[in-house]
Protein backbone atom coordinates (compact mmCIF):
# COMPACT_ATOMS: atom_id res chain seq x y z
CA UNK A 1 0.00 0.00 0.00
CA UNK A 2 2.86 2.69 1.15
CA UNK A 3 4.67 1.63 -2.33
CA UNK A 4 1.32 2.16 -4.38
CA UNK A 5 1.01 5.43 -2.38
CA UNK A 6 4.53 6.89 -2.41
CA UNK A 7 4.38 6.08 -6.23
CA UNK A 8 1.47 8.00 -6.77
CA UNK A 9 1.31 11.28 -8.95
CA UNK A 10 0.48 13.16 -5.74
CA UNK A 11 4.34 13.03 -4.56
CA UNK A 12 5.61 14.75 -7.94
CA UNK A 13 8.14 17.55 -6.93
CA UNK A 14 5.21 20.08 -7.39
CA UNK A 15 2.92 18.90 -5.37
CA UNK A 16 5.15 18.18 -2.63
CA UNK A 17 5.47 22.28 -2.49
CA UNK A 18 1.71 22.83 -2.51
CA UNK A 19 1.40 20.19 0.46
CA UNK A 20 4.15 21.98 2.04
CA UNK A 21 3.03 25.15 1.87
CA UNK A 22 -0.75 23.94 3.01
CA UNK A 23 1.35 22.14 5.92
CA UNK A 24 3.28 25.19 6.79
CA UNK A 25 -0.18 27.26 6.64
CA UNK A 26 -1.85 25.09 8.66
CA UNK A 27 0.79 25.34 11.61
CA UNK A 28 0.95 29.22 11.19
CA UNK A 29 -2.58 29.28 11.40
CA UNK A 30 -2.83 26.94 14.50
CA UNK A 31 0.15 29.18 16.52
CA UNK A 32 -2.03 32.22 15.56
CA UNK A 33 -5.35 30.94 17.38
CA UNK A 34 -3.13 30.85 20.42
CA UNK A 35 -2.64 33.84 22.67
CA UNK A 36 -0.92 34.44 25.68
CA UNK A 37 -3.20 37.37 26.43
CA UNK A 38 -7.36 37.30 26.04
CA UNK A 39 -8.58 40.50 24.80
CA UNK A 40 -12.02 40.07 26.13
CA UNK A 41 -11.30 39.07 29.17
CA UNK A 42 -9.31 42.72 30.07
CA UNK A 43 -11.31 44.64 32.49
CA UNK A 44 -9.60 48.20 31.85
CA UNK A 45 -11.66 51.09 31.19
CA UNK A 46 -10.96 54.35 29.89
CA UNK A 47 -13.44 56.33 30.59
CA UNK A 48 -12.22 59.88 31.25
CA UNK A 49 -8.83 58.76 29.29
CA UNK A 50 -6.95 60.35 26.26
CA UNK A 51 -4.73 58.16 24.14
CA UNK A 52 -2.88 59.75 21.32
CA UNK A 53 -2.43 57.14 18.16
CA UNK A 54 0.17 57.85 15.35
CA UNK A 55 -1.03 55.95 11.91
CA UNK A 56 -4.52 55.30 12.78
CA UNK A 57 -5.40 55.40 9.36
CA UNK A 58 -4.59 53.24 6.35
CA UNK A 59 -2.90 55.44 3.55
CA UNK A 60 -3.94 55.00 -0.45
CA UNK A 61 -2.99 51.76 -1.91
CA UNK A 62 -3.45 50.90 -5.73
CA UNK A 63 -3.82 47.40 -4.16
CA UNK A 64 -6.14 45.69 -2.70
CA UNK A 65 -5.36 45.86 0.88
CA UNK A 66 -7.34 45.33 4.47
CA UNK A 67 -9.20 48.27 5.31
CA UNK A 68 -7.81 49.16 8.56
CA UNK A 69 -4.14 48.65 9.79
CA UNK A 70 -3.00 48.57 13.52
CA UNK A 71 -3.31 51.58 14.37
CA UNK A 72 -6.80 51.74 13.05
CA UNK A 73 -7.79 48.49 15.03
CA UNK A 74 -6.11 49.84 18.18
CA UNK A 75 -8.26 53.14 18.26
CA UNK A 76 -10.73 50.96 17.66
CA UNK A 77 -10.87 48.94 20.63
CA UNK A 78 -9.82 51.76 23.22
CA UNK A 79 -12.84 54.02 21.50
CA UNK A 80 -14.59 50.95 22.56
CA UNK A 81 -13.76 51.20 26.18
CA UNK A 82 -14.51 54.98 26.31
CA UNK A 83 -10.65 56.22 25.69
CA UNK A 84 -10.52 59.99 23.95
CA UNK A 85 -8.86 58.64 21.07
CA UNK A 86 -7.09 60.96 18.82
CA UNK A 87 -6.39 60.12 15.91
CA UNK A 88 -2.92 61.77 14.41
CA UNK A 89 -3.14 60.83 10.77
CA UNK A 90 -0.39 62.53 7.76
CA UNK A 91 -3.40 62.45 5.36
CA UNK A 92 -6.59 64.23 6.22
CA UNK A 93 -9.24 62.07 4.00
CA UNK A 94 -7.95 58.90 4.95
CA UNK A 95 -8.28 60.30 8.54
CA UNK A 96 -11.75 61.13 7.98
CA UNK A 97 -13.13 57.91 6.73
CA UNK A 98 -10.67 56.32 9.44
CA UNK A 99 -12.69 58.49 12.35
CA UNK A 100 -16.47 57.49 10.63
CA UNK A 101 -16.11 53.83 10.55
CA UNK A 102 -13.99 53.48 13.87
CA UNK A 103 -17.15 56.07 15.40
CA UNK A 104 -20.01 53.70 13.87
CA UNK A 105 -17.85 50.55 15.01
CA UNK A 106 -17.20 51.71 18.83
CA UNK A 107 -20.35 53.70 19.22
CA UNK A 108 -18.18 56.48 20.68
CA UNK A 109 -18.43 60.23 19.48
CA UNK A 110 -15.22 61.04 21.44
CA UNK A 111 -12.75 60.89 18.99
CA UNK A 112 -10.76 63.62 17.25
CA UNK A 113 -8.54 63.84 14.40
CA UNK A 114 -5.11 65.69 14.04
CA UNK A 115 -2.85 66.14 11.27
CA UNK A 116 0.90 64.96 11.29
CA UNK A 117 3.37 64.01 8.98
CA UNK A 118 5.84 62.51 11.04
CA UNK A 119 8.72 62.61 8.96
CA UNK A 120 8.48 66.63 9.45
CA UNK A 121 9.59 67.83 12.18
CA UNK A 122 7.56 71.21 11.74
CA UNK A 123 4.22 69.75 11.60
CA UNK A 124 4.94 67.46 14.75
CA UNK A 125 5.03 70.72 16.19
CA UNK A 126 2.40 72.42 15.00
CA UNK A 127 0.19 69.08 15.59
CA UNK A 128 1.78 69.24 19.85
CA UNK A 129 0.62 72.62 20.06
CA UNK A 130 -2.70 72.26 18.79
CA UNK A 131 -3.27 69.01 20.48
CA UNK A 132 -1.90 70.63 23.86
CA UNK A 133 -4.42 73.08 23.37
CA UNK A 134 -7.57 70.59 23.59
CA UNK A 135 -5.83 68.07 25.96
CA UNK A 136 -3.91 69.20 28.63
CA UNK A 137 -3.56 65.28 29.83
CA UNK A 138 -2.50 62.32 27.79
CA UNK A 139 -2.89 59.05 29.36
CA UNK A 140 -1.92 57.10 26.52
CA UNK A 141 0.54 57.58 23.39
CA UNK A 142 1.03 54.36 20.54
CA UNK A 143 3.79 55.38 18.11
CA UNK A 144 2.85 52.89 15.29
CA UNK A 145 3.15 55.25 12.39
CA UNK A 146 6.05 53.62 10.25
CA UNK A 147 7.52 53.17 6.64
CA UNK A 148 9.39 50.54 4.86
CA UNK A 149 10.14 50.04 1.40
CA UNK A 150 11.72 53.66 0.63
CA UNK A 151 15.36 53.79 -0.65
CA UNK A 152 18.25 54.81 1.69
CA UNK A 153 19.40 58.79 1.30
CA UNK A 154 16.02 59.90 0.13
CA UNK A 155 15.96 62.91 2.53
CA UNK A 156 12.69 65.45 3.25
CA UNK A 157 13.03 69.00 2.78
CA UNK A 158 14.64 69.42 6.45
CA UNK A 159 17.45 67.14 5.74
CA UNK A 160 16.04 64.14 7.01
CA UNK A 161 16.72 60.57 5.95
CA UNK A 162 12.73 60.02 5.53
CA UNK A 163 12.42 56.27 6.95
CA UNK A 164 14.60 57.35 9.96
CA UNK A 165 12.62 60.64 10.07
CA UNK A 166 8.93 58.46 9.93
CA UNK A 167 9.91 55.46 12.00
CA UNK A 168 12.30 57.07 14.87
CA UNK A 169 13.13 60.94 15.20
CA UNK A 170 9.53 61.94 14.54
CA UNK A 171 8.13 59.55 17.46
CA UNK A 172 11.39 60.84 19.71
CA UNK A 173 10.17 64.49 19.22
CA UNK A 174 6.90 63.89 19.44
CA UNK A 175 6.90 61.90 22.68
CA UNK A 176 9.23 64.53 24.11
CA UNK A 177 6.71 67.42 22.83
CA UNK A 178 4.53 65.49 24.74
CA UNK A 179 6.28 64.21 27.86
CA UNK A 180 4.55 67.12 30.33
CA UNK A 181 1.15 66.11 29.28
CA UNK A 182 2.27 62.30 30.15
CA UNK A 183 3.42 63.50 33.27
CA UNK A 184 0.43 65.21 34.41
CA UNK A 185 -1.99 62.40 33.57
CA UNK A 186 0.13 60.81 36.93
CA UNK A 187 -0.17 57.58 35.32
CA UNK A 188 0.72 57.32 31.42
CA UNK A 189 1.79 54.82 28.95
CA UNK A 190 4.03 55.21 26.06
CA UNK A 191 3.99 52.08 23.95
CA UNK A 192 6.56 51.77 20.81
CA UNK A 193 5.49 50.00 18.07
CA UNK A 194 8.81 48.24 17.00
CA UNK A 195 9.71 45.21 14.95
CA UNK A 196 11.40 41.61 15.24
CA UNK A 197 13.77 42.86 12.01
CA UNK A 198 14.98 45.21 14.73
CA UNK A 199 17.89 42.88 15.26
CA UNK A 200 18.97 42.48 11.56
CA UNK A 201 20.05 46.47 12.05
CA UNK A 202 22.74 48.42 13.43
CA UNK A 203 23.39 51.55 15.05
CA UNK A 204 24.42 54.61 13.07
CA UNK A 205 23.59 58.04 13.87
CA UNK A 206 24.70 59.54 10.77
CA UNK A 207 22.07 57.56 8.57
CA UNK A 208 19.46 60.07 10.68
CA UNK A 209 20.37 62.61 7.92
CA UNK A 210 20.89 59.76 5.06
CA UNK A 211 24.63 59.35 5.54
CA UNK A 212 26.45 57.33 7.06
CA UNK A 213 27.11 53.39 6.53
CA UNK A 214 25.88 51.62 3.56
CA UNK A 215 22.41 50.21 3.79
CA UNK A 216 20.94 47.49 1.00
CA UNK A 217 17.31 47.91 0.63
CA UNK A 218 14.79 47.94 3.05
CA UNK A 219 17.60 47.22 5.92
CA UNK A 220 16.90 51.46 6.78
CA UNK A 221 13.65 49.62 7.83
CA UNK A 222 16.00 47.32 10.45
CA UNK A 223 18.00 50.38 11.32
CA UNK A 224 15.20 52.77 11.65
CA UNK A 225 13.76 49.40 14.27
CA UNK A 226 16.59 49.46 16.22
CA UNK A 227 16.96 53.05 17.12
CA UNK A 228 13.39 52.96 18.23
CA UNK A 229 14.07 50.00 20.24
CA UNK A 230 16.92 52.10 21.97
CA UNK A 231 14.87 54.86 22.32
CA UNK A 232 12.47 52.61 24.53
CA UNK A 233 15.21 51.95 27.17
CA UNK A 234 16.56 55.50 27.13
CA UNK A 235 13.28 56.95 27.72
CA UNK A 236 11.81 54.27 30.65
CA UNK A 237 15.15 55.03 32.13
CA UNK A 238 14.56 58.95 32.25
CA UNK A 239 11.00 58.96 32.88
CA UNK A 240 11.70 56.52 36.06
CA UNK A 241 9.77 57.59 39.24
CA UNK A 242 7.12 60.09 36.59
CA UNK A 243 4.49 57.76 36.92
CA UNK A 244 4.94 57.33 32.92
CA UNK A 245 6.23 53.66 31.43
CA UNK A 246 7.47 53.25 27.94
CA UNK A 247 7.72 49.58 26.36
CA UNK A 248 8.36 48.76 23.00
CA UNK A 249 6.58 45.85 21.06
CA UNK A 250 7.14 43.40 17.71
CA UNK A 251 3.22 42.88 16.67
CA UNK A 252 4.80 39.95 13.86
CA UNK A 253 4.11 40.23 10.46
CA UNK A 254 0.56 41.64 9.95
CA UNK A 255 -0.68 42.19 6.62
CA UNK A 256 -1.62 45.60 6.08
CA UNK A 257 0.22 48.11 3.78
CA UNK A 258 3.44 48.35 5.14
CA UNK A 259 4.54 46.67 1.32
CA UNK A 260 3.30 49.82 -0.56
CA UNK A 261 6.15 51.30 -1.84
CA UNK A 262 7.85 47.91 -2.53
CA UNK A 263 8.85 46.39 -6.05
CA UNK A 264 5.73 44.47 -7.49
CA UNK A 265 7.21 40.35 -6.54
CA UNK A 266 7.75 41.50 -3.22
CA UNK A 267 4.01 42.92 -2.63
CA UNK A 268 2.45 39.78 -4.51
CA UNK A 269 4.64 37.43 -2.12
CA UNK A 270 3.50 39.59 0.83
CA UNK A 271 -0.19 38.92 -0.66
CA UNK A 272 0.10 35.84 -1.40
CA UNK A 273 1.01 35.34 3.04
CA UNK A 274 -1.78 37.21 3.73
CA UNK A 275 -3.26 33.28 3.63
CA UNK A 276 -1.57 32.23 6.55
CA UNK A 277 -0.31 35.04 8.40
CA UNK A 278 -2.41 37.42 10.60
CA UNK A 279 -4.67 40.56 9.96
CA UNK A 280 -4.53 43.73 11.61
CA UNK A 281 -7.10 43.24 14.01
CA UNK A 282 -4.93 40.28 15.10
CA UNK A 283 -1.38 42.14 14.94
CA UNK A 284 -2.90 44.87 17.52
CA UNK A 285 -3.48 42.55 20.16
CA UNK A 286 0.08 42.70 21.35
CA UNK A 287 -0.23 46.94 21.01
CA UNK A 288 -3.46 46.34 23.11
CA UNK A 289 -1.96 44.18 26.07
CA UNK A 290 0.82 46.71 26.57
CA UNK A 291 -1.26 49.30 26.46
CA UNK A 292 -4.86 47.86 28.50
CA UNK A 293 -2.83 44.70 30.55
CA UNK A 294 -3.19 46.24 34.34
CA UNK A 295 -0.43 43.78 35.15
CA UNK A 296 1.73 45.74 33.23
CA UNK A 297 1.08 48.66 35.47
CA UNK A 298 4.54 50.21 36.49
CA UNK A 299 6.71 47.95 34.15
CA UNK A 300 8.60 50.10 32.24
CA UNK A 301 11.71 49.62 29.61
CA UNK A 302 10.70 46.61 27.99
CA UNK A 303 10.46 44.92 24.96
CA UNK A 304 7.87 42.65 24.26
CA UNK A 305 7.28 39.64 21.26
CA UNK A 306 4.25 39.44 19.27
CA UNK A 307 2.87 36.69 21.78
CA UNK A 308 2.81 39.20 24.46
CA UNK A 309 6.08 37.90 26.58
CA UNK A 310 8.90 40.19 27.81
CA UNK A 311 11.91 39.46 25.34
CA UNK A 312 15.67 40.80 25.25
CA UNK A 313 15.72 43.10 22.19
CA UNK A 314 19.00 43.43 20.25
CA UNK A 315 22.17 43.51 21.63
CA UNK A 316 22.86 47.53 20.54
CA UNK A 317 19.43 47.82 22.02
CA UNK A 318 20.21 47.38 25.36
CA UNK A 319 23.39 49.32 24.97
CA UNK A 320 22.87 52.19 27.36
CA UNK A 321 26.31 54.19 26.29
CA UNK A 322 24.90 53.96 22.45
CA UNK A 323 21.42 54.89 23.70
CA UNK A 324 22.63 57.78 25.41
CA UNK A 325 24.53 58.90 22.52
CA UNK A 326 21.91 58.38 20.57
CA UNK A 327 19.72 60.05 22.68
CA UNK A 328 22.10 63.15 22.44
CA UNK A 329 22.47 63.41 18.90
CA UNK A 330 18.58 63.35 18.33
CA UNK A 331 17.95 66.52 20.69
CA UNK A 332 20.31 68.17 18.81
CA UNK A 333 18.97 67.23 15.50
CA UNK A 334 15.45 68.09 16.41
CA UNK A 335 16.60 70.95 18.36
CA UNK A 336 15.31 70.00 21.92
CA UNK A 337 18.42 71.30 23.16
CA UNK A 338 17.33 74.81 22.30
CA UNK A 339 13.92 74.82 23.93
CA UNK A 340 12.86 76.61 27.52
Amino acid sequence: MWGALLGNAVWAPGSVVLISIFLLGLCIWAWLRFQSWDLQSCPTDLTGKTAVVTGANSDESTVQLPSTGIGKAVSQELARRGARVVLACRNRERGLEALAEIQAASGSSRLLLGEVDLSCLASIRSFTQWLLQKEPEIHLLVNNAALSGIPHKTLTPEGLDVTFATNYVGPFLLTNLLGGALRRAASARVVNVTSFRHAHGYIDEAHLTGAGGPLLFARNYDCSKLLLTSFTGELARRLQGTGVTVNAVDPGVVYTNIMKHYPWPYRLLFWLSSFVIKGPKRGALPVLYLSLAQELDGVSGKYFSSNCVINLPAKAARNPQVAQSLWNATVRLTSLDKMD
